[in-house]
């Protein structure tokens, strides 16, 4: 029991399980969104299910895939998979079931989801490679995530409608801007290793003018979605918080201090993420 706990633990440790966050309420707004209401407890149910699979998938992955990078940088050589208290070869089956619990949560919403699951299987299990060819990684991270409003859509509105992929675009635009700011702390390691990223490839400065680039973008999709779903004030009240923070965010951050860079990409994504979940209930529930 003692074994299993500790197994269980260091798993959680390494696929950063309250991360999640990041990715759920997305899920969750492309699934009111797309019903407009409360959407039922079965498809919200198999909805996490599907997104706690896929970020275990992703998360198992990217450790495996870069285990051998990770034990070389100071910075991750304490990953639970380096430092020897979790094995390679159970972090690939952790992966490996997960991606399966997900194709089956898929198959279970409707047969448009079961027949793209696929797509998010192969993102999962390859973005990690990315880094290892271009600098481009940061947006194929994005479009990973991105995955998850789309899911959240289709799981209940099985049609591509415009808002849903403004939605998609808002999220993955936003994901590929803090990955970009998360990079900066790797580009001495980077180019020592070969490995491709923005900053590495440019530089601190120019990574962080992408980031708020994309940051400015992703408020004028959310923006573009909230005038085609003609949603209520709140939804506004929302995006301008979120605004907000991402302006904190970038306050944070700078070419010569990256020091505060898990204040920038942990806790306030995070409450990004809860807030524009939060508003655009209340802007669901004062619309109707």
């Amino acid at each position: 029991m003692t074994s299993l706990r500790h197994t269980l633990q260091q798993t959680a440790i390494n696929i950063k399980v309250e991360h999640t966050v990041f990715a759920l309420p997305f899920a969750y707004l492309g699934l009111f969104l797309a019903n407009k209401q409360f959407p039922g407890w079965q498809p919200l149910i198999l909805v996490t299910v599907a997104m706690v699979a896929a970020r275990t998938a992703a998360m198992s992955f990217n450790r495996y895939l870069d285990r051998h990078f990770d034990a070389r940088n100071p910075r991750t050589s304490i990953r639970p998979i380096p430092a020897g208290t979790l094995s390679a070869k159970s972090v690939l089956i952790v992966g490996l079931v997960s991606l399966v619990i997900l194709v089956v949560a898929a198959g279970l919403l409707n047969p448009l989801c079961l027949l793209l699951s696929p797509i998010a299987v192969i993102a999962l299990s390859g973005y990690s490679y990315m880094k290892r060819f271009t600098w481009l990684c940061h947006f194929g991270l994005g479009f990973t995530d991105a995955i998850a409003p789309a899911g959240g859509w289709l799981a209940v509105d099985p049609h591509f409608r415009p808002a849903m992929l403004l939605l998609a675009g808002a999220v993955g635009i936003w994901i590929a801007g803090f990955d970009l700011i998360y990079a900066c702390q790797d580009v001495d390691f980077d180019r020592k290793e070969g490995l491709h990223s923005l900053p590495a490839r440019f530089s601190i400065a120019t990574s962080l003018l992408v980031a708020k680039i994309c940051h400015v973008a992703m408020i004028s999709l959310l923006l573009a979605v909230g005038v085609l779903l003609s949603l209520s004030w709140p939804f506004y009240v929302g995006v301008a918080a979120a605004a907000g923070l991402l302006v904190y965010e970038h306050s944070l951050i700078n070419p010569r201090d990256l020091s505060k860079i898990d204040i920038a990409f942990f806790n306030v994504n995070s409450y990004i993420a809860g807030v524009l979940f939060l508003f655009t209930l209340t802007s669901l529930y004062v619309g109707n």
